[in-house]
């Protein structure tokens, strides 16, 4: 059978939300499915390796920070465990969703949010589609703005300045903003002792502003205070309730990430920084559906809560993680997500190769699943290299268990069973 005669499940986004689907999918749906040489999980990326972005705000000081291999992980590899034929990986960016064609344009020379300089296109129908595109970060610091080689390339811009870097100023007061200033700070002024509430004096003094009237928002006021007192022991300076308004040049933070930079603030006052990280956020990759009714207000893409089906768009289509309007910005809600959106998807596939003529009787499908969000305060925040923040389940824990879980290698000894697909080796009940 040819590529062309397959039916094609395509997986827009090579992150965790598109990775795992991918593996799940392989692992428990096709199997179940009548005629299954006949289907192809096809996987689309802007980057050929996935990256483990938890840990930017330490990786991007020193490749000695962790081993590389588990930073970066070349996709294709994953995924060549299973049968020849089930699986595809197209490298490229998604141009132009077509839903009443049900085809998907891919830029195969485009990294995320431009094209190259040698675009081809190619036309991907599909029979089932999957939007995992994600989100992308304002700083080539901290995720893949475009691949993983300019992401390479940043971080070894930074190393170079920093050995002279005199300030810097961080904007975002989330997890990100918190992470890569505490990172910052321990690294270029250590941190003040026991009996010190504050570093006096440090090397580097470090600026993070955030508009909100506490970091961390999503935790409880008590372990957001946690957090600036103990950024405030590796020279970091917390400033709240001021939006930035402007930064000198423009292009600051994020097409130039080493730069002298003015950071105005709404309120009129003016930092200088000789680096500048933009850390406010992320920005849907969804510039490739081009029907505005398929998308919400932030620009992501309108899902049913419950099913995760994109119901706008036609059968069988699905959205998931950062790029979906189903999702709050947190990898464990994706990964929790992955089972009942494979169980919908299988449950589909099922009921239309019945429609096709298939012997399926209808007692046999499979029940629908029902994601439910668990709304419990859960968020882990390292702060530097030994001391670290957060709640679980709804329950506050203490610095030595969030460092023992995700402060020692920002949750890399979870990695491998993503990479593998190992962690989906069970289908869920």
């Amino acid at each position: 059978m040819t590529t062309t005669q397959k039916k094609n499940i395509l997986i827009l986004g090579g992150s965790y939300a598109g990775l795992s689907t991918a593996h799940y999918l392989l692992r428990h749906a096709l199997p179940a499915l009548p005629d299954q040489p006949s289907y192809q999980v096809v996987l689309v990326s802007p980057a050929a390796e996935s990256i483990w972005r938890q840990a930017c705000p330490r990786a991007l000081l020193s490749d000695d920070m962790f081993p590389q291999d588990k930073i970066f992980h070349d996709i294709r590899s994953m995924f060549a465990q299973y049968p020849a034929g089930s699986f595809r990986f197209v490298h490229g960016a998604a141009t132009s969703l077509d839903h009443a064609a049900r085809t998907v344009t891919v830029d195969l020379a485009a990294g995320i949010g431009g094209s190259g300089s040698n675009s081809q296109e190619k036309v991907l129908e599909y029979h089932a589609l999957v939007i995992a595109t994600g989100a992308s970060t304002a700083s080539p610091l901290l995720g893949l703005t475009r691949d993983e080689k300019h992401l390479r390339q940043s971080w070894a811009a930074l190393r170079r300045a920093l050995p002279s870097a005199k300030s810097i100023v961080i904007a975002g007061g989330g997890p990100a903003g918190v992470e890569t200033a505490g990172e910052l700070g321990e690294h270029l002024n250590g941190r003040a002792g026991w009996f010190s509430s504050r570093l006096a004096n440090p090397k580097v003094p470090i600026t993070l502003v955030t508009a909100a009237p506490a970091l961390l928002p999503v935790l409880r006021p008590e372990i957001a205070r946690s957090a600036e007192l103990l950024l405030a022991k590796v020279g970091v300076t917390v400033i709240k309730n001021a939006r930035v308004q402007s930064v000198s040049p423009p292009t600051a933070g994020t097409d130039d990430v080493v730069v002298p930079t003015t950071v105005t603030l709404k309120d009129g006052r003016v930092l200088a920084a000789d680096l500048y990280i933009p850390a406010t956020g992320t920005r849907p990759n969804t510039g490739f559906v081009t029907d505005p009714a398929l998308l919400g207000g932030d620009g992501r893409v309108k899902t049913d809560p419950a099913t995760l089906r994109v119901d706008g768009a036609g059968e069988r289509v699905y959205a998931i993680g950062d790029a979906s309007s189903a999702f709050r910005p947190a990898v464990h809600l994706i990964l929790e997500a992955v089972p009942a959106l494979c169980a919908n998807i299988k449950r589909d596939l099922l009921v239309a190769a019945a429609t096709d003529g298939s012997s399926i009787a209808s007692s046999s499908l499979p029940a629908e699943k029902t994601y439910v969000e668990d709304t419990r305060e859960a968020q882990m925040v390292v702060v530097g290299r030994s001391r670290a923040v957060g709640a679980l389940m709804g329950w506050r824990l203490p610095g030595w268990l969030v460092w023992l879980l995700k402060g020692r290698d920002y949750m890399l000894w979870v990695s491998g069973g993503l990479w593998t697909g190992k962690q989906w080796a069970k289908e869920a009940a």
